[in-house]
């Protein structure tokens, strides 16, 4: 399709699909101090970086991990907005406080928003004081999600025990991520009741006032390949609060050919469940990930055959719609 790069991609001043200019919001971005990764996810995360700037990870970290680096990344996509999530991972990617990420979204009050997440490495004796602090973050200005990875976080999509953190979401009117689907970072859980979605249905089925996104479509990072793709799916169509979030699985590492994302945004456009999907990155990694994301996605709806309103569904207003923006001071 040699017209794509004329069509798609970023003008002079916006992102543009179909010639024209299109809102975007990123509702997928991380923030970290280097020295709070664990080495082998070090290791991991210094792999793709692009030379020179892997002999010196920290470096670039810093320039991309903080409130200053992420804004800088979405100027350069042509993004709106950004949300940035909180990570309590010590195992596998580390540990990104709630403290942490509100510093980062002072930053910039009006275009940056976060997901608080919480501590559940020892629930048995700190749930109670881990759902209080999860309840505090949430309660300032800008904290609009809650970020869980059963993945990382080494606890079952099915275990009653800790459904009482969707009560917290829902309370305060929080949607809830969820990584699903295999992760490739060391020390994570890839079995199927911490990857599966389908796991997740007790809890969406028993919690209809929290939102849930189930990130990354279920894609099988380990095996680069669609693997809960239809249950994604088949519960966002059963649920009506369910909803859907195709970052990382599109990128150049995890998609060299560019097939994977424009197959599952066909499958969604299929299902009926464009109004349903909210775009994220999984940023921003290294310098430019976030752009070339960007890019992909819209390269993947085109190929899917997404109207511009459609994409721009996709790209903004459902992230505007199920979340308060605006509201910071």
């Amino acid at each position: 399709m040699w017209f794509i790069p004329m069509l798609l991609g970023c003008g002079e001043d916006s992102l543009l699909y179909k010639a024209q200019a299109i809102k975007a919001i990123d509702m997928h971005l991380h923030a970290g101090i280097w020295s709070k990764i664990p080495d082998a996810s070090q290791t991991e995360l210094a792999e793709r970086f692009p030379f020179p700037f892997g002999l010196k990870p920290e470096e670039l970290a810093d320039q991309v991990l903080t409130g200053e680096g992420v804004l800088n990344e979405l100027d350069k996509a042509f993004l709106d907005a950004g949300f940035i999530f909180a990570v309590y991972a010590p195992r596998s990617v580390g540990v990104a406080t709630n403290e942490y990420i509100l510093e980062q979204l002072s930053v910039d009050a009006s275009r940056l928003y976060g997901f608080a997440s919480l501590q559940v490495d020892d629930w048995d004796n700190q749930k109670e004081l881990q759902l209080t602090a999860l309840s505090m973050a949430l309660e300032e200005p800008g904290m609009i999600g809650v970020k869980l990875a059963h993945p990382h976080q080494h606890f079952r999509m099915d275990d009653p025990d800790y459904f009482e953190i969707y009560e917290v979401a829902a309370r305060f009117n929080a949607p809830v991520y969820i990584h699903t689907g295999p992760s490739p970072f060391i020390n994570t859980n890839t079995d199927a009741p911490y990857t599966d979605p389908a796991y997740l249905e007790t809890a969406i089925e028993t919690h209809p006032d929290t939102q849930f996104i189930l990130g990354h479509l279920g894609y099988d990072f380990i095996n680069k390949r669609q693997l809960h793709l239809d249950t994604c799916i088949e519960l966002a169509k059963n649920y009506p609060n369910v909803w859907l979030e195709p970052s990382a699985l599109g990128s150049s590492g995890s998609d060299p050919d560019g097939i994977i994302l424009p197959e599952a945004m066909e499958a969604i456009k299929t299902a009926g469940l464009i109004d349903k999907t909210i775009y994220g990155s999984d940023g921003p990694q290294r310098p430019g990930f976030a752009k070339n994301y960007a890019e992909r996605t819209l390269i993947a709806m085109e190929k899917a055959g997404y109207s511009f309103e459609e994409a721009q569904a996709v790209m903004a207003e459902n992230a505007e719609n199920l979340f308060p923006l605006g509201t910071n001071p």
